[in-house]
């Protein structure tokens, strides 16, 4: 075992960060150990390793290169046919590939034949060839990848087969670049299935082994429609493990995803969160800035509809709309019609009215309004719907 472990340190020695723009592939070894060391490549790239990012493509021409000029003899043993596949599907050329001697290969036709047609793009083709492959069945190398391939392939048709794939590609392959876009792809997945537990596993796995990764910033943002496009942010139970993730974010992009989810939690009547992400958008903006105002818009939306009518609908009335984008002037406007309906049931009758303006009671009996908030809501949602395409 030292004696593999060495030998295998010395092989994947041209391909460390500081050489990798500067050395060739390795001028021996078999396929499967050129393949090795293209892995090595790429799992530093999911470490965050720009060089290795940098030379990867020239390093996978490399390699085709050395496919090409290979003795067809070599192909026979399973370990080389196999590293084919994995060479197509860690971003080799299918045009390589395809000159390689297939009658020499000795490896499963249906993975053969359907990591070309998803690099090629016939991703039907590919679904069905690779439809019933067990990746646990089959050596790890090659199983994570085909699982990560398998996730992608059934994302949208088959989302709970997807997911199960991704878990597999994860568990075959930790530790490496497989790991990491297996995480980036189910956390969107998971998101959209309100899956909350795994959504928070997953996000904090990425974050402690991948939050140098090269690829981070794609991550970030499936995060954010995980969290944006679901229910997942919008149960007050849960902010502040909401809030827990959202620390790991820098402070304009936390300052956003506050001001999305307030506003998601407003158009659904989730007052409670539309307050707490609100109050967190005021501490991350800057004065007078729009985002600013937007986060006094959200705040002072659910006091005037909650428990702080006078306070929140002076809050509202001070904003200043020019700020605010055109998305949010419906909005706005709506809300404070809504506040004034809310109100009205409270007013003591004409002859109170004539006096004096009704004392603001201690806390609003809203279960005496439900036909004039659901009618509220329903507006809400239809005027998000005809502003939704003029979103900046």
């Amino acid at each position: 075992m030292i004696r593999l472990l060495r030998r295998a340190a010395l092989l994947l020695l041209p391909f460390t960060a500081a050489n990798a723009l500067a050395q060739p592939a390795p001028q021996s070894g078999e396929p499967y150990e050129l393949v090795r060391a293209l892995q090595a490549v790429q799992d530093g790239i999911a470490n965050g390793d720009t060089a290795a990012h940098g030379s990867h493509i020239a390093l996978i021409r490399q390699i085709g290169e050395k496919f090409l000029a290979a003795d067809p003899v070599v192909w026979s043993n399973p370990q080389n046919s196999q590293a084919v596949v994995i060479y197509l599907l860690s971003g080799g050329a299918p045009q390589v590939v395809r000159k390689l001697p297939r009658d020499k290969m000795n490896v499963d036709e249906r993975l053969f034949n359907g990591a070309l047609a998803y690099v090629e793009g016939r991703q039907d083709e590919a679904r069905e060839l690779l439809k019933d492959v067990k990746p646990r069945t089959i050596p790890s190398g090659l199983g994570g990848q085909v699982a990560l391939v398998q996730g992608a392939l059934f994302a949208r048709a088959e989302a709970s087969l997807a997911i199960e794939r991704l878990d597999d590609a994860r568990l075959l392959l930790p530790g490496t670049l497989v790991e990491e876009a297996a995480l980036r792809r189910e956390i969107l997945l998971v998101g959209q299935a309100e899956e909350f537990e795994k959504f928070e596993f997953l996000t904090l796995a990425y974050i402690r082994h991948y939050r140098n990764s090269i690829y981070a910033g794609d991550f970030w943002q499936r995060f954010s429609a995980g969290l944006t496009q679901s229910s997942l942010a919008l149960d007050e139970r849960r902010f502040a493990r909401i809030t827990a993730l959202l620390e790991q974010i820098d402070r304009t992009s936390r300052l956003k995803l506050y001001l999305v989810i307030a506003r998601a939690a407003m158009v659904r009547g989730r007052l409670a969160v539309t307050r707490l992400a609100g109050e967190r958008a005021l501490t991350l903006s800057a004065d007078a800035s729009a985002e600013r105002e937007r986060a006094h818009f959200f705040r002072g939306a659910s006091r005037a509809l909650t428990d702080e009518y006078d306070g929140g609908l002076a809050e509202l009335k001070a904003l200043d709309r020019s700020k605010l984008p055109e998305r949010d002037v419906p909005l706005l406007n709506a809300t404070v019609q809504l506040a004034l309906d809310v109100r009205k049931p409270f007013a003591g009758g004409p002859a109170a009215a004539a006096d004096k303006p009704p004392a603001t009671p201690a806390r609003l009996d809203l279960a005496s309004s439900t036909v004039t908030l659901a009618r509220a809501q329903k507006q809400l949602g239809e005027l998000e719907l005809l502003t939704r395409d003029r979103r900046p």
